[in-house]
């Protein structure tokens, strides 16, 4: 079902989740893996959930009515009209238009010059994660997780398992 494929594309990209008031607890569950979202009061209280943590805190956050950005759009494309990169738009970004960090569709797998070490990482310790991989590395979390799904694709680490855990396949000492 490509339903159910969504969330976990989402939350393997982004890191943070905040929940707004939300009509059940499926829907909690699915943004936050946990219900609780469910019972917010609306107009900016949310659950905010930091990467690397189990627990939400409860936040109020800005609410903006629906006539308010309205009128923020509104007077946006009064000033102009909008200037968008053709290549992006059409899928033929090259490597020059990217931002920092970002590859192309049809880059190799494994050209990313960080590849080999995430892996030597990721065998020495016996323990993986996109956090431990963009810690150790010192990258931004979309990188490392790229790095994490290129090792999984090559089979040196497992799928996420129901809990998002991942196994390292290959026993230390068979890195190459």
């Amino acid at each position: 079902n490509a339903y159910e494929n969504k969330p976990t594309i989402i939350k393997a990209n982004i890191p943070t989740r905040m929940a707004f008031q939300v009509s059940s607890k499926i829907d909690s569950r699915t943004i936050l893996d946990q219900q609780g979202a469910e019972n917010l009061l609306g107009m900016g209280d949310m659950l905010y959930l930091p990467p690397g943590t189990s627990v939400p805190v409860r936040v109020h956050g800005a609410f903006v009515d629906d006539h308010e950005v309205h009128a923020v759009v509104n007077d946006w494309k009064a000033r102009a009209k909008p200037n968008y990169i053709d290549e992006i738009l059409n899928g033929d970004a090259t490597e020059d238009i990217l931002l920092p960090g970002e590859a192309s569709e049809n880059a190799d797998e494994e050209s990313d010059p960080l590849y080999d070490e995430a892996v030597s990482f990721v065998i020495e310790t016996g323990k993986v994660s996109v956090s431990s991989v963009q810690r150790k590395l010192r990258v931004g979390y979309n990188r490392a997780a790229r790095l994490v799904e290129q090792m999984e694709t090559s089979g040196i680490v497992s799928a996420p398992g129901h809990n998002g855990a991942r196994d390292v396949l290959v026993p230390n000492g068979g890195a190459n």
